[in-house]
C-alpha cells in the first residue's frame, strides 16, 4: 500500500507543472468567458466576445472566485486548477466507491491508482482548461453517491447524488442526466436495491432533480434558448457523415479507446486473450454493476457519427475500475508488472511536463501566441479592436490580450455599423474590412482588418 501511496502523490504532483504551460486549444473559452463573466457582473450568461454562447456557468463561477484570489493575470491558472481539482476529485471518488463497496482499502488504492494513470487523464485530458472534467466529476460523483446509496439504503448519498447531478447539468450539458438514468437504470435491476430506490423516500427524494433544470431553463429570462442549444449538440452527435468515413470510425474507435485507457487496458487485454487464471470474484455484483453501467454509456459515444473519446471521461473512473479489479484477481504478478507500468508513465509525464510540453511551446506553439498578441496591441493602439473568430488559436491570442489591458474592458465581436478600428478576423473578407495585416502563427493565419481611420496607421511591410 506504501508503494501504491507514493505512486497516487507523484501522479498529483506531475499536475503542478503544467499550471504554467501556455494555452493550447480551446482553453481560451473559459478564460475568456470568465473574464467577460467578472466584467459584466452577469453571473448566468457565459459570453465569448461578448456573444452569449449558450452554456451553463458553474465552471465560469469557480474560475471567476479563484482569479480574484491569485489576480486575473493568472486565470489561466485558476481554470486549470478546476480542471485538475476535478480530475483528482473524480480519483478520490473512485477511490471511495471502492473502498465502500469491495471493503478493501489496498484495491481501492490501486483502483484509484489505475484512473489517475490512465494515459488520456494523466498526461493530457486530466489537466487541460476545459469543462470536462468538472462535469465529469459531477456526473461519477452522483453515480457513485448512487450506488453507494442503494447498496446501504442511505437517503443521505441518494440526497448527495441529486445534487452532485445537478451541477453536472450547470457545468455543461443536460447529458448529464443520461449517464445518471442509465445508473439508476441498472441499479435497479437488484432486487434488494430497488426495494430502497422505489420506497416512498427516495421517490421523494429523486423527484427533486427536475428542479435545477425546469429552474435554469424555464424561470430566468436570461437563458431563454439554451435549452434548445443544449439539444442542438446532441443533434450535432446524429448528424450523417460518409459511409466509408463511418466505417473507419467504427473500426478506429475502440483502438483509440484502448490506447487512451492505457496501461491498463492493455494489461487487462492480454490477461484475457492469453486466458490468465483469475482469482474467484468475491463482489460479483459490484464487478457486474460497473460494466453494466460503463457500457450503454460507451456504446452509443462509439456508434454515433460524431463524437471524440473526451465524452466518455465520466466513464473512466469505472474503466478503471473494471480493468483494475480484472488485474487485482490476476494475481501479484500481474499488480507488480502493472505497477511497474504505472511508474514508467508517471515519469514519463514529468520529462513531458518539465523538459518536452515546455521545449515545443517555446519553439513551435505556444509562446508565439503572447507574442502576437502584445504585437497586435502594439500596432493597433489608439484606435478600437474588436474580434470575430471563433477557432482556438484566435482564442489563444485574445486570451492574453484581455490579460495584458485588464483592467480595460475585454474584447468583443464588433458592432453591426463599425466605422473605424480594428478586427482579427479568421479570413480576409473585404466585407468585413481592409486587410491590414496577415499573421502567421504555424499553420493558422490570422488576419488583421481595419476601417476607417484605423486603416492609416502605418502599415506592416509584407
Amino acid at each position: 500500500m506504501y508503494r501504491t501511496k507514493l505512486l497516487l502523490l507523484f501522479a498529483a504532483l506531475s499536475f503542478i507543472p503544467t499550471l504554467w504551460l501556455y494555452t493550447i486549444g480551446e482553453e481560451g473559452i473559459y478564460t475568456i468567458s470568465s473574464m467577460e463573466m467578472w466584467e459584466s457582473r452577469n453571473w448566468l450568461i457565459q459570453t465569448l466576445y461578448g456573444v452569449n454562447i449558450q452554456r451553463p456557468t458553474l465552471m465560469n463561477w469557480l474560475v471567476v472566485g479563484i482569479s480574484n484570489l491569485i489576480g486575473w493575470a493568472n486565470v489561466l491558472v485558476a481554470t486549470r486548477l478546476v480542471a485538475i481539482a476535478a480530475t483528482l476529485g473524480m480519483v478520490g471518488w473512485l477511490y471511495w466507491l471502492c473502498k465502500r463497496l469491495f471493503h478493501d482499502p489496498a484495491f481501492a488504492l490501486f483502483a484509484a491508482l489505475s484512473c489517475i494513470s490512465l494515459l488520456d487523464l494523466l498526461l493530457y485530458r486530466g489537466w487541460l482548461a476545459y469543462t470536462d472534467p468538472l462535469f465529469s466529476f459531477f456526473i461519477f460523483g452522483a453515480i457513485a453517491t448512487l450506488w453507494v446509496a442503494s447498496a446501504e439504503r442511505h437517503k443521505g448519498w441518494l440526497f448527495a447524488s441529486i445534487l452532485l447531478i445537478s451541477c453536472a447539468f450547470l457545468t455543461k450539458a443536460i447529458t448529464a442526466y443520461v449517464f445518471y438514468a442509465t445508473a439508476m437504470f441498472v441499479l435497479l435491476l437488484s432486487r434488494q436495491q430497488r426495494t430502497f430506490l422505489l420506497s416512498l423516500g427516495a421517490l421523494l427524494i429523486l423527484s427533486s432533480i427536475v428542479i435545477v433544470p425546469l429552474v435554469w431553463l424555464t424561470s430566468i429570462p436570461q437563458l431563454n434558448g439554451q435549452g434548445s442549444s443544449l439539444l442542438h449538440e446532441i443533434e450535432m452527435k446524429l448528424m450523417e457523415i460518409d459511409g466509408t468515413e463511418y466505417a473507419s470510425r467504427l473500426f478506429l474507435y475502440p483502438l483509440e479507446a484502448l490506447w487512451r485507457f492505457a496501461p491498463v487496458s492493455l494489461i487487462t487485454l492480454y490477461l484475457l486473450l492469453r486466458k490468465h487464471e483469475l482469482q474467484a470474484e468475491n463482489a460479483a455484483d459490484h464487478f457486474r454493476t460497473a460494466l453494466l453501467i460503463a457500457l450503454p454509456c460507451i456504446i452509443p459515444y462509439w456508434l454515433a457519427p460524431q463524437g471524440g473519446i473526451r465524452y466518455l471521461l465520466p466513464m473512466y473512473p469505472l474503466v478503471a475500475l473494471v480493468c483494475a479489479r480484472i488485474i487485482w484477481r490476476a494475481g501479484e504478478a500481474a499488480r507488480k508488472l502493472t505497477m511497474r507500468w504505472f511508474a514508467g508513465l508517471i515519469a514519463v509525464k514529468f520529462v513531458l511536463v518539465l523538459l518536452l510540453f515546455p521545449y515545443y511551446q517555446n519553439h513551435v506553439r505556444g509562446v508565439n501566441y503572447v507574442t502576437a498578441a502584445r504585437d497586435i496591441v502594439h500596432k493597433t493602439a489608439g484606435h478600437p479592436l474588436y474580434v470575430k473568430d471563433f477557432r482556438d488559436v484566435a482564442e489563444s491570442i485574445v486570451t492574453q490580450i484581455d490579460i495584458d489591458r485588464y483592467p480595460q474592458p475585454t474584447l468583443k465581436s464588433p458592432p453591426a455599423n463599425w466605422d473605424n478600428g480594428f478586427l482579427l478576423s479568421e479570413d480576409a473578407d473585404p466585407a468585413k474590412g481592409q486587410l491590414f495585416e496577415k499573421i502567421q502563427l504555424g499553420g493558422s493565419e490570422i488576419y488583421l482588418l481595419c476601417r476607417g481611420a484605423a486603416c492609416r496607421q502605418t502599415r506592416p511591410s509584407f
